[in-house]
């Protein structure tokens, strides 16, 4: 599916895409709806802090007794962007722990330097998509009468080799790139 909206910069007529972390909240909610329903999901759509709703196909789903992985393409628009193209996932499974709880997994970067948006060991998804993704995966559980504890690990199996054409390595982020976005939508 292909994501529909424009902006002008001048005269010029240019497609918005949307981020690593409205990706990773789209996987998410895609592979909870499946884990917790039982049913086959082949899409998912979610409303981005911008207020603009972002609609997807899931890709390459994976079952197993206790979790549901699913991915979602990363598209930039007509924005360059060393991730569009890229697969995003989520693997989504039942917790001991009550709450949302959200990891990176192979391919999302680990913090190691001070100052940055999460605390250093933690992974590089930033607050807005973290709060994206738990929105999405409480919403699910509230549909499904489901109270218990979820985890969820977003991974990018080519973050690594990407993060090395972004300024994650100057920045203190190793093994991979960060899951941004404050408004879940890519302006080029």
């Amino acid at each position: 599916m292909t994501f529909e909206h424009y902006i002008f910069s001048g005269t010029k007529r240019l497609r918005c895409g949307y981020t690593t972390g409205s990706c990773a909240a789209l996987a998410a909610r895609g592979a909870c709806e499946m884990l917790l329903s039982g049913r086959a999901v082949d899409s998912a759509t979610i409303m981005t802090p911008k207020g603009l709703p972002v609609t997807v196909d899931l890709l390459d789903i994976g079952r197993a007794t206790d979790a549901v992985t699913c991915a979602v393409t990363k598209d930039g628009g007509d924005d360059f962007d060393a991730t569009d193209g890229t697969l995003i996932y989520a693997t989504v499974s039942r917790s001991e722990l009550s709450g949302v709880r959200v990891d990176g997994g192979s391919g999302v970067g680990r913090v190691t330097q001070e100052g940055l948006d999460q605390p250093v060991g933690a992974a590089a998804i930033n607050h807005v998509p973290r709060e994206m993704i738990e929105r999405e995966v409480a919403a699910v559980c509230a549909e499904n009468g489901y109270d218990g504890g979820i985890s969820v690990v977003v991974s990018a199996p080519e973050g690594e080799a990407i993060a090395k054409k972004t300024f994650n390595p100057r920045l203190g982020i190793v093994g991979g790139i960060s899951i941004l976005g404050t408004t879940g939508i890519v302006e080029p």
